[in-house]
Formats: structure tokens, sequence, C-alpha cells
């Protein structure tokens, strides 16, 4: 005897339904799966490209300082071209010397230049804590309180940025004397 409780392999009946619907549900999950394997590829992949471009960047940024450590070295034997220029030659002083000096110092400038470096004038400039290092102060009424009057170590730009600030003298407003002091 057959037992009727045992399902029939019957084909026809309600079994086709669940098939289908465990074949959608293993397509929805297949699907997700992949979604989800995708997304994680495309933020690898962003993921790899930030890194990229942060090594890129901090590659720049210790070249440049890497530059700016040389120039700050080379900047004093540029001044010491300045003060040999600006002294005062000796009677006996050879001309052709001094025009040699001249064309090196020039070389040099011109070589810095190439390389992103120019002064700066500082001179009738109002002072700038950016630009400037206060070397001395003096008073004066001719001129305007906290402008430079002279440049005591010329200063540098490198691409606009201060390699190295000048060191300058600003004029201050004379000081009034005291309501008790007479004039003698």
């Amino acid at each position: 005897m057959q037992d009727d409780s045992a399902p029939a392999n019957d084909l026809s009946g309600p079994e086709p339904a669940d098939s289908r619907d465990a074949a959608r549900a293993e397509l929805e999950a297949r699907t997700r799966q992949a979604a989800e394997a995708q997304d994680r590829y495309l933020r690898t992949l962003a993921d790899f490209e930030n890194f990229r471009r942060r090594v890129s960047r901090e590659r720049e940024e210790w070249r440049r300082q890497a530059q700016e450590e040389l120039l700050r070295e080379i900047l004093p034997v540029l001044d010491n071209f300045d003060r040999a220029l600006a002294a005062e030659g000796g009677a006996g002083r050879d001309g052709g010397f001094r025009a040699g000096v001249e064309l090196i110092h020039r070389d040099f400038l011109n070589a810095l230049e190439r390389l992103g470096v120019r002064p700066f004038s500082a001179v009738g400039e109002a002072f700038d804590p950016l630009r400037h290092e206060a070397a001395a102060s003096t008073e004066r009424a001719d001129v305007a309180d906290h402008t430079v009057v002279s440049e005591v170590q010329r200063g540098y730009l490198l691409h606009d940025r201060v390699l190295r600030p000048a060191r300058v003298v600003v004029a201050v407003e004379p000081s009034q004397p005291e309501v008790g002091e007479a004039a003698s």
C-alpha cells in the first residue's frame, strides 16, 4: 500500500513555484554578493588612488623642504658677495678683480633665480613680521611709524614664499619729552 502523506514526484503541483522562489532567492543573494564585491573593489581602488596622491604630495613637500634647506645654507655666501662688492676698494685695488667678483655675483643670482629664488626690497614698506625681522629701531619724525628705513640683510622669496625674512631697521615716532623735563 502506498502512503498518501508522502508527496508524489508530480511536477504540476506547487513545487515549481517553490523552486522558482528558491532560484530567485539564490539569484538575489548572488546579486547582493556581486554588488558588495563591486563596492569593496571601488572603495579599495579609491583608497589606493588617495594613497598615491598622498605619497606624491609628501614627496613634493620633501623635495621642497630639501631645496629650501639648501638655499638657506647658500644665502650667506651671497651676502658675503654683497658685502665684498659694497666695500670700498683701496687705491691699489685691481679693477679686474672687482669685475670678476661682480660677474660671479651676477651668475650666482641668475642661478638662484632659475631655481625660483629672488630678493625682495623692504625699504619704504610698512613693517610686516611675515616678511621682515626687526634688527633695530630708530626714532624718525620724517617717516611714518613702523616703516622700514634700511635693510641690514636682504630678504629672499622662493616661489612667492618667504625663504628668509629681511633683517631691517624700523622707524618709530620720536618720544615726547616728559612735562617735568625742561630744556636747559
